[in-house]
């Protein structure tokens, strides 16, 4: 790959290291057991949730085949792909790498893991027919939306009302990064859930950059769907009630991605959750769906953010919509990796330094599920390395990053 995710560094931060790129070659490393123990588990779920037909289910088995033994085949020919929105767009996204006969592991393990969504939603008949628009992921999504965790969420969030001021907006940035244990951040004040160890926090530093700048706009760049998009649909219902923001966009996936991210229709239907709630969270629903309404809060889903890419390459309009706005907050473990690069940077390699190349404030809030890690310190990297192996992919230790 070329060094387009690692560009020249602004002349304020010492020049960045030299970081090779991630790929699922090493049969010891977190990346190959996603194509050969995650990735499979995933299309058995998938043949299980819906009843899709003959045809479909062999092409998702040969989907399987290919990633674990072939080469990497282009994308299928037919009518509806041709037709399809991202068509052209994999067409360019994907020159280097479809139909020269590499094998999966061989390529960035970014690019690999967005093309095996990709596909996957070809195998469904996602594109064309009668399954056209069917989201393959929506079973889950479903399930856990409804699920007695959401409720949960919504008795802890109940109790943040009687908190300071100062423990509230703690909360609520917490509860987001906690993702589906919520509501252990809702109830957090002081300490950490257990079982997750903060490693970075930077909650004081982005609570001072949205109150102390005039109130604008408010980005964030969301993660996952169902009962992980709940608190950050609260936390922008709190940024914009408490005059933090006047506007806040809510950048979503313009189609199913990495199983579980949200959607502009999976972004409704946790608003719909929410005004359907008792008390608090009821009041917040309700204040979000006028919030839309009104234009103060609105969904966004550039098909850039299906791409197989790092942010590096955003497209002038989002670039833009950054530098319009006091903070953009990046959401979840993929959006981390597309933020910084997907590279074996050193882990003390400055936060700050990686994101200088937008044009804006960001935060970065991430529990650490793959291999990229950032803006440590020298005796926490010799301490995880010792005392916790498999701290940068096993889901236990999280980051609350600021640069501005």
């Amino acid at each position: 790959m070329s060094r387009a995710d690692q560009p020249e560094t602004p002349a304020s931060f010492p020049p960045l290291p030299d970081a090779p790129v991630i790929t699922a070659a090493d049969p010891a490393q977190f990346p190959y057991t996603v194509f050969h123990d995650r990735h499979p588990r995933l299309l058995a779920q998938v043949r299980a949730a819906l009843p899709y037909g003959p045809g479909q289910r062999a092409e998702l088995a040969r989907l399987e085949e290919e990633t674990l033994r072939g080469t990497i085949g282009p994308i299928p020919n037919g009518a509806a792909e041709e037709h399809a929105e991202d068509h052209a767009h994999w067409q360019r996204w994907g020159a280097d790498y479809l139909d020269r006969g590499l094998r999966w592991t061989d390529v960035p393990f970014l690019w690999s893991e967005s093309y095996f969504y990709r596909r996957l939603l070809s195998a469904t008949g996602y594109f064309g027919g009668p399954w056209r628009g069917v989201d393959p992921f929506g079973p889950m999504k479903s399930a856990s939306l409804a699920g007695a965790e959401v409720d949960k969420q919504f008795s802890a969030y109940a109790t943040v009302g009687k908190l300071t001021a100062a423990d509230r907006d703690a909360a609520l940035l917490s509860a987001c990064l906690w993702g589906n244990q919520a509501d252990l951040g809702f109830q957090l004040i002081a300490g950490e859930p257990q079982g997750l160890r903060l490693l970075v926090d930077d909650t004081p530093a982005i609570w001072a950059q949205l109150g102390e700048r005039e109130p604008g706009r408010v980005n964030v760049i969301a993660d996952n769907a169902a009962e992980e998009l709940l608190p950050d649909l609260l936390l922008l219902d709190h940024i914009l009630t408490t005059g933090r923001a006047t506007h806040a966009t809510l950048f979503l996936k313009p189609r199913p991605y990495y199983v579980s991210d949200a959607m502009t229709q999976d972004a409704v239907a946790a608003m719909a959750r929410l005004v359907a709630a008792p008390g608090a969270a009821g009041e917040a629903g309700r204040r979000l769906w006028q919030y839309c309404s009104d234009g103060r809060l609105e969904l966004a889903a550039p098909d850039f953010f299906c791409a197989p890419l790092s942010f590096h390459a955003l497209p002038e309009e989002i670039r833009a919509a950054i530098a319009d706005a006091t903070l953009t907050i990046f959401k979840g473990d993929l959006n981390y990796r597309r933020l910084v690069g997907d590279r074996l940077w050193p882990p003390t390699t400055s936060f700050a330094a990686l994101t200088a190349y937008l044009p804006g404030p960001v935060a970065a809030l991430r529990t650490c599920k793959s291999d990229v890690a950032v803006g440590l310190s020298d005796s926490a990297v010799a301490e995880l390395d010792t005392e916790s192996p498999g701290w940068r992919f096993g889901g236990k230790h999280a980051v609350i990053q600021f640069s501005g």
